[in-house]
């Protein structure tokens, strides 16, 4: 799927048959099985996000393949493994492609499809949000927003397999209970809509767990100053999204007087980061999918969608309110 332009994505996206280039000594040739739609894809053939393809550039940062042949210096990897890609911009979006080796990570081929294919963005972004700013342990409680999200649902497992309470907010919608039963069924110890988090009974949950020492931030605006009015003192506040597009809004008494942190996290830098430090992407990589394979972590609520559909799939990832993910199907 190529774009040659920067624009709405159902209007500059085609599906062209493209030449396999020919495979180099230290490429490899990689037949894509399934590739989600993230927001982040769609930004960036908008042309809004920070980080851009050379155009013409096939869309998609996210997904995963199977090992097809390899060139004759690339030891890694070999025929019928499974991998994802390691950074941001593969262009994941095709059938088939030749990638230079380092642009690849192997991931073991007994986890679901759907788990692989959507491993490499939201899990990953999720386990560092609940590793990197506050040292949490059992019993310790997070509150976030936008907690039907891919991140937002990775969240929420990742922490109940850790013992971390959760309290999620989502937007009130007409499906609420649906929702709420679906976020329960996946961990979540609090489901709460915006409204409510500036309501006196949000002062019954913290009688059986402590406030939280980290707010994860996705959205901005409103929603984010509700959300940091519950933080415990010295607690942090981390943002890696900005789905309302308003700016974070702090009472300077939250400074002064709780000594609030707010933080920022994008998991594309982070990967730039610790390019030399392939140890930490290892050891992030084996707990995620050790957590798939205890069926502790579950692929988000996904839609399938073959290739041939894509447009259809740009159109319904656009939406607002949709909790399931569009996953193309190569």
């Amino acid at each position: 799927l190529l774009y040659e332009r920067h624009g709405e994505p159902a209007a500059v996206v085609q599906l062209k048959d493209l030449e396999v280039p020919k495979l180099g000594d230290c490429d490899v040739h990689v037949k894509m099985l399934a590739a989600p739609i993230n927001p982040a894809d769609i930004n960036m053939i908008q042309g809004t996000y920070p980080l851009l393809s050379q155009l013409p550039a096939v869309g998609g940062n996210e997904g995963v393949g199977e090992v097809l042949e390899v060139g004759r210096r690339v030891t890694a990897l070999k025929p019928g493994d499974w991998v994802i890609p390691a950074d941001a911009g593969l262009g994941t979006w095709r059938t088939q492609g030749v990638f230079p080796e380092e642009m690849l990570l192997k991931v073991p081929s007994d986890i679901p499809v759907l788990c692989a294919a959507t491993l490499s963005v939201n899990p990953c972004t999720a386990f560092r949000l609940l590793a990197d700013f506050e040292s949490l342990a059992p019993g310790d409680s997070v509150i976030q927003n936008a907690a039907n999200s891919g991140v937002g649902q990775a969240v929420i497992q990742i922490a109940r397999a850790s013992g971390i309470k959760t309290i999620n907010v989502v937007r009130d919608r007409s499906d609420l209970t649906k929702l709420v039963e679906r976020l329960m069924t996946l961990g979540a110890d609090h489901v709460v809509t915006e409204e409510m988090l500036r309501k006196p009974e949000m002062k019954d949950i913290f009688k059986s767990i402590p406030r939280p020492r980290l707010a994860l931030n996705c959205v901005g605006g409103k929603s984010t100053t509700e959300m940091l009015r519950h933080l415990q003192p010295k607690g942090t506040m981390v943002t890696y999204g900005g789905m309302a597009k308003q700016p974070v809004m702090v009472p300077v008494s939250a400074f002064i007087f709780r000594d609030l942190r707010l933080r920022g996290f994008w998991m594309t830098q982070w990967r730039k980061d610790h390019v030399q430090d392939q140890e930490s992407v290892a050891t992030m990589m084996d707990a995620l999918c050790q957590l798939i394979r205890r069926g502790q972590l579950t692929a988000p609520a996904c839609t399938e969608v073959p290739l041939q559909d894509y447009r259809a799939a740009l159109e319904a990832s656009m939406k607002p309110f949709v909790s399931s993910k569009q996953i193309l199907l190569l």
